[in-house]
């Protein structure tokens, strides 16, 4: 009796954790890459999170993913694997309708001489504070792109 206990503890503690998605609440983007490859890579993971696996999304643009926010700033398209074209800002868009919480890193507007009016609605400038502790919190996965 004593050994199978200890069998079932040692078990239930080599289970990795992303195995127990179910405890995960969501996921933290923190994207920085001008890449318009990489970015849509992390639009397209996000996706699935927020949609397939039904978790919260909480994305941070810093440096020159930054321009994604931007009004006036046109990506550029990416050809996918069934040889359709997606577009990262077009993708950020439709996770931000999809309930995706977006902002850009508070270095990024002074630095790039723009304003907070020159984000498109719905993207904040962060706050570190709150960046730090969603980093911090056990209950959210981070990737970085």
């Amino acid at each position: 009796m004593k050994a199978s206990r200890l069998l079932l503890a040692a078990l239930v503690a080599a289970i990795p954790s992303y195995l127990l998605a179910s405890e995960i609440k969501g996921l933290n983007v923190l994207m920085t890459s001008a890449d318009a490859q990489t970015q849509m890579m992390g639009m397209v993971l996000s996706a699935s999170v927020l949609n397939d696996r039904k978790k919260a999304v909480t994305i941070t643009l810093c440096g020159p993913a930054a321009n994604l926010a931007l009004k006036e700033f046109t990506s550029p398209n990416v050809k996918k694997p069934d040889g359709s074209e997606a577009n990262p800002k077009t993708a950020l868009q439709g996770l931000m309708k999809a309930g995706a919480s977006v902002s850009v890193c508070p270095l990024f507007l002074p630095n790039a001489g723009k304003e907070a009016s020159s984000l498109i609605e719905g993207i904040s400038v962060a706050k570190p504070p709150m960046v730090a502790a969603g980093l911090t919190n056990p209950e959210f996965h981070t990737a970085s792109f």
